[in-house]
């Protein structure tokens, strides 16, 4: 039968052996064998120190091994519902492409004579309106979901991650002074050139600020970093001072279809979107964030592109 032992006792386990080679010197040093007590007692310091330099590698390597297999469920997870996602997109576009045309059609009908003199005239085309816009509103949703589950191939070409994260900060500028956001620039200087794709660069960078707008609603400031890390990575951190996501969240973030927006507000592929653009050029995205304090977003890009990567 296995000895099992309480936990409280096992931690200790590990100075066990060491208390035992210290009881044997002290007796050896006292028999008088001050010499052989002296290599002995370095041996066990060496045996010690060697044991805890060993539990240390132990844990790093699990903690890797931890980090790695998480990201690979992650990657396997988004792959499944990718697939999904472009049957069910390309399913519902069907309905709603018949849906727009027979929308079309009804308003060149409502020229007519005989239908402007309709008692209910006003409400009919308001409703036609909405049924364009809520149609516009499921394209969109459509079209994300094909962006998800798409395969594409980077196309790698040197580009000056500084300029740009500036055109994408410019681009939410506009709506960013009407809701008093202030976008902080912290662009590092000589930053080198990043082998990447530069529209899915794009798309990541905006995604991430218009997120950052939305947690903060009103009055609040956003900051945009970047910097090397190393010799071969860059590093752009975009920070809000929001409301925060709950801890709870946080795993579940870069999750598809979860979303902490209100509903309709979000279609919670935004982020799944960046997390796989990322993946797919060798980088990694993180998140830390606090309730009440703001959110990080972190991204880091390799600077050399990766082999099979096409170029421009």
């Amino acid at each position: 039968m296995p000895l099992s032992l309480h936990p409280s006792v096992k931690k200790y386990v590990h100075y066990v052996p060491p208390l035992f080679l210290g009881l044997a010197a002290i007796w050896l040093f006292a028999a008088g064998g001050v010499v052989y007590s002296l290599i002995f007692l370095v041996g066990i310091l060496g045996s010690f120190f060697s044991t805890h330099f060993l539990l240390g590698e132990i844990r790093r390597v699990a903690a890797q091994k931890k980090n790695l297999d998480r990201q690979l469920i992650q990657s396997q997870k988004l792959a499944s519902i990718g697939e999904l996602s472009a049957g069910i997109a390309h399913e519902i576009n069907n309905p709603l492409a018949i849906i727009g045309q027979e929308v079309e059609w009804v308003r060149v009908l409502m020229e007519g004579e005989e239908i402007r003199h309709f008692s209910k005239f006003g409400e009919l085309a308001d409703s036609l309106r909405e049924i364009t816009h809520q149609v516009d509103r499921c394209k969109e949703i459509t079209h994300k979901l094909l962006d998800f589950a798409r395969k594409k191939e980077p196309l790698i070409q040197s580009v000056d991650m500084n300029r740009l994260i500036e055109d994408m900060a410019r681009l939410v500028d506009k709506e960013a002074v009407q809701k008093e956001i202030q976008i902080i620039r912290k662009y590092g200087k000589d930053l080198p050139l990043v082998h990447t794709d530069a529209p899915l660069m794009r798309q990541v960078v905006l995604n991430l600020l218009n997120n950052a707008a939305f947690a903060i609603g009103e009055r609040g400031t956003i900051t945009v970093e970047t910097g090397q890390t190393g010799d071969d990575a860059v590093e752009i951190v975009v920070r809000d001072n929001g409301c925060g996501i709950p801890s709870e969240h946080l795993a579940k973030i870069f999750d598809p279809f979860f979303t902490t927006k209100p509903q309709g507000k979000g279609t919670g592929l935004g982020l799944s979107i960046c997390h796989g653009i990322v993946s797919r050029l060798g980088g990694r995205i993180d998140v830390t964030s606090e309730v009440g304090k703001g959110t990080n977003f972190t991204v880091r890009l390799p600077i050399a592109a990766r082999k099979g990567d096409h170029r421009e």
